[in-house]
C-alpha cells in the first residue's frame, strides 16, 4: 500500500530524477508526463491523490493545463510549481483553485510538506489530537471532581466543547471517550445545581452564585453600556449552545472584536421561564404576580413567548429608564431580510431587540420529521446545519450589516438543549405539561431519586398553580417518558433535543459581546 499516487508535470521532468525518488523512498508512486496534453490524457485513464503541475511549459501551459484538469478531475489537489513570483499568475492559479504553490527551485522537503497538508492532513490531525486529548484527559477528570463553583464547571464545559469540536474533525475513536466524560461531567455538574441552585435563586449576593442569571441580563449587560452612552442590538437566539456559538464564531470574527462570556440560565431551561426572566428582569413567579396578564400558564393553549415587548417596557419602567427600544421575532428568511432592509431606520433607537427562533424551529422540526433527524444525525451535524443556516440565510446578512454600525451588540440565548438518551418513568394527571425535561403538577409520581425535586415552588420562584404543585427536573440526557405507550415514546423521543432539564448544554450559555472593527 502507497502513501499516495501522484502526478508530476514538467517539461523538465529529467531533471527530476532525484525528488522522483526521494518521494518514492517515501512510499509515493510517481507517475510522470513532460506536457499538459499528456497530463489530460492520463487524468482521463486513472485518478490521483495530488498533480505537481509546472506553470511554464511549451504548448499547452500551466494555467490551461489546470483548467481542463479541474473539467476532468475537480476534486484532485493540483499544485503550481513555478520560476514565476509574478503576482498576476499567483492571482490566476489561487482563483483557478490550487492546493498550493511552489517557487522553484523546490527542495524534497517542501514537497512532502505540501503531501502531508494536502493529502494526509486528516490523519495526521487525527492522530495528533487524539494522542492531546488521550494526555488530557487525566487532567479533564481532574478538573470535573474538583469544580466546586459555577466558575469551575464554566472551565469545564469550555475544555470539553474545545475537545469535541477537535474531534469532531477526525476520524478518532477518541469521541466515545470523550462522550462518556461529558456524561460524567454532567452527572456532577447536576449535583452542584441541586445542591446551590436554591440559595442562588433567594439570595442575589450569596457567595458562589453565578454573576449573571436570567434575570439579570439587562442589568449587568445593557443597562451599562447604555449609560456609557452607547446604542445596544441585542440578538437572542432561541436554544442556541456554546458549540453551536464556537462554530458561528469563525464566521463573524473578521467583523468584530469578541468579549465570549457564559451566563447561568434559570430552571427550567425553557423559554416561557428563561426568555421571559431576560426581558423582564424577574423571576418567574414575580412575573405571574405582577403582571398576571403577561404570564401565560403551561396549560394554556397561547403562546408561550408572545409578551415579550411588553415585559422590556415593565422593566424599563421599573428602573425609570426612559430608553426607546424595538423588538423583533424573526422566524424565517424573509422577516430577516425586511429586518436588514430596516436597519437604517432602527438607529434612532437606544435598544434594539431581536430574537431569532430557527435553532428552535429545527429541534423541534428534528423531534418530529424523519427527513431532518437525518440530516441532523448526531451533534456534528446539529452544529453543521446552524452553521449552513447562518451563512445562507438573511441573519448571516444581519451580521454583517450590524459590523457596519455604531452599535454595541449582545449575542445570548435563553438556554441550550440537550440530546436525549435515557427515559425516566413518570406518571401525571391530563393537566400535566408536555415538556420532556421538566415537570409540573399535583399528582405527578416518579421516582425521587432519579430526578430533581421542588416541592415548594415558591422557594425556586416559580408559580405554583395549585397548592400541592410540584416542579421536577431531568438531569444529564434523561427525558421523561409516560408508561403508557412507553415503547413508542421511548423510541420516538430518544436521541432528539430537548431542553427544560439541568445540563450544561442548558444552563451554561453564550453571553457574547460584539464591537465592531471599524469602531473599535
Amino acid at each position: 500500500m502507497t502513501n499516495g499516487r501522484l502526478l508530476w508535470v514538467d517539461d523538465e521532468i529529467e531533471l527530476l530524477k532525484a525528488h522522483i525518488m526521494f518521494l518514492e523512498n517515501k512510499g509515493y508512486e510517481v507517475f510522470t508526463v513532460s506536457n499538459g496534453y499528456d497530463a489530460l490524457d492520463r487524468c482521463r485513464e486513472q485518478t490521483y491523490d495530488l498533480i505537481l503541475l509546472d506553470e511554464n511549459m511549451p504548448g499547452l501551459n500551466g494555467l490551461e493545463t489546470l483548467a481542463r484538469i479541474k473539467d476532468i478531475s475537480p476534486t484532485t489537489p493540483v499544485v503550481m510549481v513555478t520560476k514565476s513570483e509574478e503576482e498576476n499568475i499567483m492571482d490566476q492559479a489561487i482563483g483557478s483553485k490550487i492546493a498550493d504553490y511552489l517557487i522553484k527551485p523546490v527542495n524534497p522537503t517542501q514537497i512532502l510538506l505540501t503531501l502531508k497538508k494536502n493529502i494526509h492532513q486528516r490523519e495526521i490531525v487525527t492522530e495528533h489530537t487524539q494522542t492531546a486529548y488521550q494526555q488530557d484527559f487525566g487532567k479533564m477528570g481532574q478538573l470535573i471532581d474538583d469544580a466546586s463553583t459555577i466558575d469551575d464547571w464554566k472551565d469545564v464545559y469550555r475544555r470539553l466543547v474545545s475537545w469535541e469540536l477537535q474531534l469532531s474533525e477526525t476520524d478518532s475513536a477518541m469521541k466515545e471517550m470523550l462522550a462518556m466524560q461529558k456524561s460524567e461531567a454532567n452527572a456532577r455538574f447536576a449535583r452542584f445545581i441541586e445542591k446551590n441552585y436554591l440559595t442562588w435563586i433567594n439570595n442575589a449576593e450569596a457567595p458562589g452564585r453565578p454573576d449573571t442569571m436570567s434575570p439579570d441580563i439587562f442589568k449587568r449587560r445593557v443597562f451599562p453600556l447604555l449609560d456609557a452612552g452607547e446604542k445596544v442590538f441585542l440578538i437572542v437566539i432561541d436554544n442556541f449552545r456554546f458549540d453551536q456559538w464556537r462554530i458561528l464564531m469563525d464566521e463573524i470574527a473578521d467583523l468584530f472584536l469578541i468579549d465570549e462570556q457564559l451566563y447561568c440560565s434559570i430552571l427550567p431551561t425553557a423559554t416561557q421561564y428563561a426568555r421571559n426572566a431576560i426581558f423582564s428582569g424577574l423571576m418567574p413567579n414575580v412575573i405571574a404576580e405582577m403582571f398576571p396578564d403577561l404570564w401565560v400558564d403551561e396549560d394554556s393553549e397561547e403562546g408561550k413567548n408572545l409578551n415579550e415587548a411588553p415585559l422590556i417596557q415593565t422593566l424599563f419602567q421599573r428602573y425609570r429608564r426612559q430608553h426607546t427600544f424595538t423588538y423583533n421575532k424573526i422566524n424565517d428568511s424573509a422577516a430577516a431580510e425586511r429586518l436588514v432592509q430596516k436597519l437604517p431606520q432602527l438607529t434612532k433607537n437606544d435598544v434594539n431587540v431581536c430574537v431569532l427562533n430557527f435553532i428552535d424551529m429545527l429541534s423541534h422540526a428534528r423531534t418530529e420529521s424523519r427527513m431532518v433527524r437525518e440530516l441532523a444525525s448526531n451533534e456534528a451535524a446539529y452544529r453543521s446545519i446552524t452553521l449552513s443556516w447562518f451563512r445562507h440565510s438573511a441573519v448571516g446578512d444581519l451580521f454583517r450589516a450590524l459590523a457596519q454600525s455604531d452599535y454595541h451588540i449582545i449575542l445570548t440565548t435563553d438556554h441550550g438543549s440537550i440530546r436525549c438518551q435515557n427515559p425516566i418513568r413518570v406518571k401525571g394527571d391530563k393537566n400535566t405539561n408536555t415538556n420532556l425535561r421538566y415537570k409540573l403538577g399535583k399528582n405527578l409520581d416518579y421516582n425521587a431519586k432519579e430526578v430533581y425535586e421542588i416541592a415548594d415552588p415558591h422557594r425556586a420562584m416559580l408559580p405554583s398553580p395549585n397548592l400541592s404543585t410540584r416542579y421536577i427536573f431531568a438531569r444529564s440526557n434523561s427525558f421523561f417518558a409516560y408508561p403508557n405507550n412507553y415503547n413508542y415514546y421511548v423510541s420516538y423521543y430518544r436521541d432528539t433535543f430537548q431542553h427544560g432539564g439541568i445540563s450544561m448544554e442548558e444552563m451554561l450559555i453564550p453571553l457574547i459581546g460584539l464591537t465592531p472593527k471599524k469602531k473599535g
